[in-house]
């Protein structure tokens, strides 16, 4: 038993300055912060001034956003006078138009791909002061600032390229007039093109299926003409795909309401002239082929008239199927730039550079000793 507790009274002679070793590793840390204040301040004001540095030297940016709130799509076929007007053609109006292949949640996926993209590449844009009308691809290529660091960073990425185009002998001007081709594209235009991608983003909210169109440019005035832009060529093409099979369908019902149409008109006229010239004739024969000539008429006309018909249901029905956007927030220029924060850069670069002096003052000095004394034995 005596042993026991002997054991005992070890054992918690043992864990009792473990516990008071942590204790004092702590305060040694907070007293050797509390040392280092000097160094801490330094390191944050150095933090600072690289922060304001770095803030003011990021151009600013400006985010124009437009909401467009769509039609929900009808499912249910045709209706009201439409399908009335179906059914006197002789054409069922029961059947589904089917479900729309192009939901809200593909509107980004069908902004951020190629074709898009380089259909924006020849949009005019008026700078804020309205002096100066460029297109988008001039825009992206000349007029966008970058901070000064980046001119130092693609040094080698430039050296490079001039290396390689005095070689290659390119015509930069030859690319610059040449029509951007989505199948094969020049690594400039693939530039603008990822340059778009990441100015221009689409949002869709799940409930509302609100779509929210985003576009940022160093420019107010770009970035509201340009949003604006985009919100109509998206509507299009939506429309376009919505519409385009009911548009086919009426191309093909124009076409043979043509056709009718004409064949009604020579079958009037060849029965109008056979009767001028046969009056006051009463042969059966002659009589057999004007009934004939006049049975031949009234066909030609019935199928005028059906085509006619099926010629105005197919109408109704683009315009019944042609989706309708509802703008809830038009473009407008941005009064305030929307990059950088300013403030969040500052209060960055002062914790990163506290975090590194405090780093130094725990650990350095130890650090540097450990180094002086391996030296000194092996000298």
């Amino acid at each position: 038993m005596t042993n026991d507790k002997s054991d005992k009274l070890t054992d918690g002679s043992h864990m009792a300055p473990d516990d008071d070793q942590q204790e004092i590793d702590l305060l040694e840390l907070a007293r050797k912060l509390w040392n280092g204040r000097r160094t801490l301040l330094r390191w944050a004001i150095y933090g600072a001034v690289a922060g304001i540095v770095i803030a003011f030297s990021i151009p600013k940016e400006y985010t124009t956003t437009i909401k467009l709130a769509p039609e929900a799509t009808n499912n249910q076929g045709m209706s009201g006078n439409l399908g009335a007007l179906a059914a006197m053609a002789g054409i069922s109006a029961g059947s589904s138009t089917g479900a729309d292949a192009i939901g809200t949640q593909l509107y980004p996926d069908i902004v951020s791909s190629v074709p898009f993209a380089i259909g924006l590449f020849d949009v005019k844009v008026t700078d804020r002061e309205g002096n100066d009308t460029i297109t988008v691809r001039r825009y992206l290529t000349e007029e966008i600032s970058a901070p000064w660091w980046s001119y130092i960073t693609s040094l080698p990425a430039r050296a490079i390229g001039g290396i390689r185009s005095l070689f290659s002998g390119s015509d930069d001007a030859g690319d610059d007039l040449r029509k951007p081709d989505a199948f094969r594209l020049t690594p400039d235009e693939n530039g603008i093109a990822a340059a778009l991608a990441s100015r221009v983003s689409v949002e869709s909210a799940a409930k509302t299926s609100v779509i929210s169109i985003s576009v940022t440019m160093q420019d107010p005035m770009v970035s509201a003409m340009l949003a604006d832009t985009v919100a109509e060529r998206l509507k299009e093409y939506v429309i376009g795909y919505r519409t385009n099979k009911a548009r086919k369908d009426m191309e093909y019902a124009q076409k043979i309401n043509d056709e009718a149409r004409q064949a009604y008109y020579e079958a009037q006229q060849r029965y109008a002239s056979y009767v001028d010239n046969n009056q006051g004739i009463i042969l059966r024969s002659k009589r057999n082929e004007e009934e004939r000539l006049q049975n031949e008429q009234a066909l030609a006309f019935n199928l005028y008239n059906t085509t006619a018909q099926q010629l105005q249901v197919a109408k109704a029905k683009v315009q019944e199927i042609t989706p309708v956007f509802t703008v809830v927030q038009p473009s407008t220029v941005p009064l305030a730039p929307s990059k950088p924060s300013k403030m969040l850069i500052l209060v960055g670069c002062v914790f990163l550079a506290v975090v590194g002096a405090s780093a130094w003052v725990l650990f350095g000095s130890d650090v540097l000793d450990t180094l002086r004394k391996a030296r000194q034995k092996e000298g």
